[in-house]
């Protein structure tokens, strides 16, 4: 035993010394961890108050409240949790992980999923299955990968919950970047169904994504699983646009 830890040291130092730990934001030299002071307090946490239903940060004093894009609307999902704000040094990471191709920042952006576990809205939940948002062929074919897919796995492997890539999407859509509530709703429809040959009747379900904007995306992929028989879904992001 104190031989195993002897060379556990050993590789650590020598880890160290070769392949120093860099800030994943900055790249400046570290300890420990991920990010360095500065680039740590970029981050934003989505915390009250916020919208209880999409997790849309507000300025006001009110504990409670549902904001604007969700009043007098019906969510498929039971809420949509978003762990940070999508600004600074976080959007530049996702950027970078889904448009670079920096596949190694899955476990750092999988801290930040994890976190949201802990949020009121999900805490002490058991779920059947992780879900990711999927990418259409043709764009999965362009990155090579789809993000929701490696941080859902990611996350479901740190828990030890099943990974259920059961979604797909057969239609393409045009992006929705600067589409409002209801355009995007239209542009989204029927874009996703259930793959043949896979079952989530009577499955609370965890559907994840990278980034949370207007909820239109989830909530279409929330239908869709709820139609096939899920029992509930529940949405977690890493941030919130």
């Amino acid at each position: 035993m104190l031989l195993g830890r002897k060379v556990c040291a050993v590789l650590e130092t020598a880890r160290d010394l070769f392949f120093p730990l860099h800030c994943a934001g900055c790249g400046s030299a570290l300890k420990s961890g991920w990010l360095c002071l500065a680039c740590s307090e970029e981050l934003k946490p989505v915390q009250r108050p916020r919208c209880d239903t999409c997790s849309q940060p507000f300025s006001g004093a009110m504990d409670h409240f549902v904001c604007v894009n969700c009043r007098g609307r019906a969510f498929h999902f039971e809420c949509a949790v978003a762990v940070m704000q999508s600004r600074g040094v976080l959007r530049d990471l996702i950027h970078r992980l889904k448009y670079n191709g920096e596949l190694w920042l899955a476990e750092p952006l999988g801290d930040l999923l994890e976190q949201g576990l802990d949020d009121e809205r999900l805490e002490g939940e058991v779920f059947d299955a992780v879900v990711p948002v999927p990418l259409h062929p043709l764009r999965r074919r362009e990155r090579e990968f789809n993000q929701a897919e490696i941080l859902g796995r990611e996350l479901a492997r740190r828990r030890g919950w099943p990974f259920s890539d059961v979604l797909q999407r057969t239609r393409y859509t045009v992006t929705q970047t600067h589409f409002d509530r209801r355009r995007r709703m239209q542009n989204l429809r029927d874009a996703f169904t259930i793959r043949q040959n896979v079952a989530v009747q009577g499955k609370h379900l965890l559907l994840v994504d990278d980034v949370l904007t207007t909820g239109s995306t989830l909530d279409e992929c929330s239908r869709v699983l709820l139609e096939a028989g899920a029992q509930s879904v529940r949405a977690l992001t890493v941030a919130r646009g």
